[in-house]
């Protein structure tokens, strides 16, 4: 239910430093107040706010139940506030409370913008040109492996949401920093999750820095329905109603190729030399050894 009714009817005038006259007007009689403007030279004539500035403001305006649409000559610009948001625009936004308006409104913005400062990122940069392949052929490359920092590549668990849930937050993720985590219901789990069996299943570090999925309880999703599994970066964990997706930046990765992701070509690694512990370091994507 909103928390405000506004009856609002402003009308306003901006001169600029050569004596152009702007005119505008504020409307509104309920709880959506409509700003409109006859151009958008004074919008351009200063800094423009980034998102990270304008995120705040619209989510102070949904939770009074409020919307602020800015509309200039070509349509609406931008809504704030007590908006529907479509999912696509929040990847850019990353707030359920803004709202993009039409691209043809919003392009003469955004350029003027650019001439003034670079606060305003809602485009990615061009891509240079020409575009001209940088591909050489018959290279000699020298065959490597990883043999990062133990623990390396800051290895965590991420919450999956789906479109239908996501409100443009980041997901929560939970960093695996110890030797042997736990999850379940129990409460002296390390990741607490309700529905699950008290110790439902354990990630351990293990002595050739891979991390193992070892289940207690019904786990299923990209790994072995039963025994243990190596974890690789985009695993998913789907546990009772909790999905969970393992990451590890690729650099610390045992995988394919040589320190990279899992698969590829012929599906198997040729056996590297490990200086750290003296032993042979093998393909491990296809299970625990």
């Amino acid at each position: 239910m909103a928390k405000f009714h506004l009856d609002v009817n402003l009308h306003f005038s901006y001169t600029d430093e050569s004596g152009k006259v702007t005119k505008g007007s504020a409307v509104s009689s309920g709880t959506d107040v409509a700003v409109v403007m006859e151009s958008l030279a004074p919008l351009g004539g200063g800094r423009m706010p980034s998102l990270d500035e304008v995120r705040p403001l619209a989510e102070v305006l949904a939770d009074k139940g409020v919307s602020v649409t800015l509309s200039g000559p070509d349509g609406n610009i931008i809504s704030l506030g007590a908006v529907d948001s479509p999912a696509p625009q929040r990847l850019v936004t990353r707030s359920p409370y803004i709202k993009l308006g039409k691209l043809g409104a919003l392009v003469p913005l955004v350029r003027q913008g650019r001439r003034k400062s670079a606060a305003v990122k809602l485009f990615p940069p061009s891509t240079p040109l020409p575009l001209l392949p940088t591909v050489r052929r018959k290279i000699n490359r020298r065959i490597t492996t990883t043999h990062y920092t133990r623990g390396g590549g800051r290895p965590r668990l991420i919450f999956v949401q789906d479109a239908a849930a996501w409100t443009g937050q980041i997901p929560k993720e939970v960093a695996l920093a110890g030797e042997n985590t736990t999850i379940g219901s129990n409460p002296g789990s390390d990741i607490v999750l309700e529905g699950l069996d008290g110790l439902h299943a354990e990630i351990r570090h293990d002595e050739r820095d891979e991390y193992v999925l070892v289940p207690h309880g019904a786990v299923s999703g990209s790994v072995a329905q039963s025994g243990p599994s190596v974890l690789r970066t985009g695993a998913r964990l789907q546990m009772g109603q909790w999905c969970l997706a393992f990451f590890r930046e690729e650099f610390a990765d045992h995988g394919r190729p040589y320190g990279g992701r899992s698969g590829g070509e012929l599906a198997y690694e040729r056996p590297q030399f490990d200086p750290r512990t003296g032993r042979v370091e093998r393909d491990s994507s296809r299970g625990v050894t």
